[in-house]
């Protein structure tokens, strides 16, 4: 074996110098180091990478041929991989303060794809060290060594969710026989309430349940009539999720009875004789951002004859009843454009209207809330999968007619995530829109999953 030693090789022409011929091993003797000065291209593509000495504590795009300690105890960093990689491009990452579990490092493709997939990455194990190496335009970046998991990095994407309540149910007016009777309070909304989350990798089933609407209350003449039922809760888990959660509305109360806490509270009831009833709470459970709001309060004035106060909405109270003839309105829903289209869901019930001598029955709010009933009438039912609040029943002085409380709405569940992320794997039959500003929109009126 020869041996040449020289202090510089330089090309006899242009700027390239090759070492060796195809076919030809090249070795670096153990214990040698080879100093880069300049811009390695290609170097290590057996997956190793030079690591650079400052921590990084802020998003930052990464350099092929590099490797990085990331640490997130301040929260979550995006590292954005190198634009328009070269085969053999390598990336290191390494969690620097073991804090990956509780603020993620995300790995941001750059338009390349990620373990053949046109998805960005997290990694969310404790202390993990992932090595990432450029194959080609259909795998993309691959990983060839990841530490402390044997694992490749989970392509995640983020689902909208909207998780809607069942609505509770209007109370049953009552006539006590000459001039005595009252209307029934009106039912409150289902809790309204929306999330936006992470997928934590394919194969993660989403299991969604969607609440009932409570049954109205049963009227009653020459004795107290009966109230409704309360809405159904609906909800949204999975591992990895955040289960969220939306409570059925309070049922609307009748004589002398307090309408039932909820996601929006029940509507009080009026009063053959004090006291009146007063008005359920909302947005309870509590939740941030309050998922619905109070019902409002029955009146009577002269110990005979009183009406029902309106149930609450997810943006607006119940109204109290305006006069012992006169039932309060339904609070106001909340729209969503989730669907595309802004949709008001989750309104109020109106409470049922009391005499046949100037008295009227509360409107429903806005989003599915049943108006009450007209004096002596019951009302028209809520409409289904919006989680609105009952009407309350309308009762006269003649004694003889009084009306039904009518039932709540059903509730809803509706997911929103990317046309390319979709998976198409459900239970449950929900409608299936794609191409909604590019998403696919899942609309859920009875329980079913989805599968990510």
């Amino acid at each position: 074996m020869s041996e040449v030693k020289v202090n510089k090789i330089s090309p006899r022409s242009g700027t390239t110098v090759t070492l060796g011929d195809s076919g030809d091993t090249i070795t670096i003797p153990s214990g040698a180091t080879i100093n880069n000065q300049g811009t390695a291209v290609n170097f290590g593509a057996t997956g190793s990478a030079s690591w650079t000495s400052t921590i990084k504590t802020g998003d930052f795009t990464a350099v092929s041929g590099e490797g990085y300690f990331v640490n997130t105890t301040s929260g979550v960093i995006d590292v954005t991989l190198p634009a328009s990689p070269s085969a053999g491009a390598v990336v290191a990452i390494k969690d620097y303060a073991n804090t990956f579990d509780t603020n993620k490092c995300n790995i941001l493709r750059n338009g390349s794809n990620i373990g053949g997939q046109a998805k960005n990455a997290e990694l969310k194990v404790e202390g993990i060290a992932v090595t990432l190496v450029f194959a080609d335009a259909t795998k993309g970046w691959l990983v060839t060594d990841s530490g402390l998991q044997s694992e490749a990095p989970e392509p995640s994407y983020a689902i909208e969710m909207l998780v809607i309540a069942g609505g509770g149910g209007g109370a049953g007016a009552g006539d006590g026989g000459g001039n005595h009777c009252y209307g029934g309070g009106g039912g409150g909304a289902g809790g309204f309430r929306t999330s936006t989350q992470n997928t934590t990798g394919t194969g993660v089933a989403i299991t969604v349940t969607i609440g009932d609407g409570g049954a109205g209350g049963v009227s009653g003449s020459g004795s107290p009539a009966g109230t409704g039922a309360e809405g159904v809760a609906s909800s949204i888990s999975g591992t990895g999720f955040t289960t969220i959660s939306s409570a059925g509305g309070g049922k609307g109360g009748t004589e002398k009875v307090n309408g039932t806490n909820g996601g929006s509270g029940g509507g009080g009831g009026g009063a053959n004789g004090s006291p009146n009833g007063t008005g359920g709470s909302g947005d309870t459970p509590s939740t941030t951002p309050s998922q619905g709001n109070n019902g409002g309060d029955g009146r009577e004035t002269d110990g005979q004859i009183g009406a029902g106060g309106g149930g609450g909405g997810a943006s607006a109270v119940g109204v109290n009843a305006p006069s012992k003839r006169v039932g309060g309105a339904g609070g106001a829903g909340t729209a969503s454009s989730i669907t595309g289209p802004a949709t008001t869901y989750a309104g109020g019930g109106g409470a049922g209207g009391n005499t046949d001598s100037g008295g009227s029955a509360g409107a429903g709010g806005s989003g599915g809330g049943a108006a009450g009933g007209a004096p002596g009438n019951a009302p028209a039912a809520a409409t289904a999968n919006t989680g609105g609040g009952g009407g309350g029943g309308g009762s006269n002085n003649t004694g003889s007619t009084v009306g039904d409380g009518s039932a709540g709405g059903k509730g809803v569940v509706i997911l929103s995530m990317p046309d390319a992320d979709y998976s198409s794997t459900i239970t449950g039959s929900p409608t299936v829109d794609t191409g909604v500003s590019g998403k696919t929109v899942l609309t859920f009126t009875g329980s079913g999953s989805y599968t990510t």
